[in-house]
């Protein structure tokens, strides 16, 4: 089915994912660059944007689940591969075959990933995480060195190999917080002891998307930017999109189902939140809270209809929302633009973020399976992941598709 006769869709610029990728690189050129490609990349599709990281020099990946750690695999990615968010018997000797670096962050993972080592034939890969602040998963500094020590007991007998040492932030998404730089003095406080115990990992790693762009003490020998791979600000303290030379790469739209005029006090929606001022026409978008469109953008959430920004009208239902187009005119079939970079008027990510309470990340990763990602800027030849694909070297990588373009 052409793009133009879908309900619903997600437009994905490949060739936006690409450049993200290559300035962000350029904010770190001495460290090498993670591409974060956890839900589904953040909303815009794994598979394609791991293949579009990959082409513009990201030499690591990394997924929360091991799930999509596997499903990367599956589609033929080959390169390093990070997989950190672990229960007690997950998949962890499919991972070691698979030739994913798993994170641990207690004894009890050491053990499991041991166990899965020995099944396996073969050494594990691990990254050993520490908390150094944010109170999350990783390693409290009590029981930092009883978990170093148990890594480097397994490390000696050949049932894993200690391939990183890292940690996250809490707080870079505000630059200047005193958080963060007590978080780099406990990191190197971890480093220090594992260093003591003869750990020697290949890469050491602390830096998400706002310290990538703002603190490069953070960068050590690897970044993990995610939500800027696809294009979008980790918070308005550290700057908009455009100003850090980041492209939004989704564009989420849908064709108008119905357009009519109504009198006026004519109610809206759900419980008629809104009632017409006057005689108007309304316009019904056929995407609702199933397709990601949050409810809580009832009479609030912006949209461009009929070249103009329009804000909802009316409560948000399941598959559909109204827009009060007041005396304009459109017609059934024009493009309704909830979100996108921005090129022709329309609202951003972060706009619908500011207008619904919540952060850009939300908005993008909460776009529903049923709507169809159409993707564009793709390179010739690649439509699969494949084992032979690499990362040109540091400093490289065409920029013949920067800002995006559908090339």
């Amino acid at each position: 089915m052409p793009a133009h006769a879908l309900r619903a869709r997600a437009e994905v610029d490949l060739g936006a994912v690409r450049a993200n990728v290559r300035e962000l690189r350029s904010r770190a050129p001495r460290s090498e660059l993670m591409a974060v490609m956890k839900s589904d990349g953040y909303g815009h599709g794994m598979l394609p944007c791991a293949r579009a990281a990959r082409q513009a020099g990201a030499s690591w990946l990394g997924t929360a689940t091991p799930e999509e750690a596997l499903a990367l695999r599956a589609g033929g990615d080959r390169g390093r591969l990070l997989c950190w968010l672990w229960t007690p018997g997950g998949p962890w000797r499919e991972a070691v075959e698979a030739d994913v670096d798993v994170s641990a962050s207690g004894l009890w993972a050491i053990e499991e990933i041991v166990e899965a080592a020995r099944a396996a034939g073969r050494s594990a890969r691990v990254h050993l995480k520490a908390d150094t602040g944010l109170g999350r998963n990783g390693c409290q500094p009590a029981d930092w060195p009883a978990l170093v020590a148990a890594a480097r007991a397994a490390e000696a007998e050949g049932a894993l190999r200690v391939t990183g040492i890292w940690s996250h932030f809490a707080c870079a998404d505000e630059p200047g917080h005193p958080a963060n730089a007590a978080q780099l003095e406990a990191f190197d406080e971890a480093l220090a002891t594992a260093a003591r115990a003869g750990l020697d990992p290949e890469v050491r790693h602390l830096a998400n998307s706002p310290a990538t762009l703002t603190l490069p003490a953070s960068h050590f020998d690897l970044v993990r930017p995610g939500v800027s791979v696809y294009g979008l600000s980790p918070s308005p303290e550290v700057g908009i999109a455009a100003e850090l030379g980041l492209r939004p790469a989704m564009t989420f739209s849908a064709s108008l189902a119905q357009v009519k005029r109504v009198p006026s006090g004519h109610g809206v929606s759900y419980g008629h939140t809104y009632v017409t001022p006057a005689g108007t026409t309304l316009a019904l978008v056929p995407a609702g809270y199933a397709d990601g469109v949050p409810r809580h953008a009832s009479d609030t959430g912006p949209v461009l209809v009929a070249g103009k920004w329009r804000t909802i009208a009316g409560r948000v239902a399941m598959d559909q929302f109204v827009v009060d187009l007041g005396g304009d005119s459109a017609a059934v079939g024009d493009r309704a633009v909830l979100f996108g970079p921005g090129d022709l008027g329309e609202p951003t990510a972060e706009d619908w973020a500011r207008a619904v309470g919540t952060i850009s990340y939300e908005i993008v990763t909460r776009i529903g399976a049923r709507v169809p990602r159409v993707y564009t800027g793709a390179l010739t030849g690649t439509d699969g992941l494949t084992s032979a694909e690499r990362p040109p070297a540091a400093g490289g990588g065409s920029d013949s598709d920067a800002g995006g373009g559908t090339g």
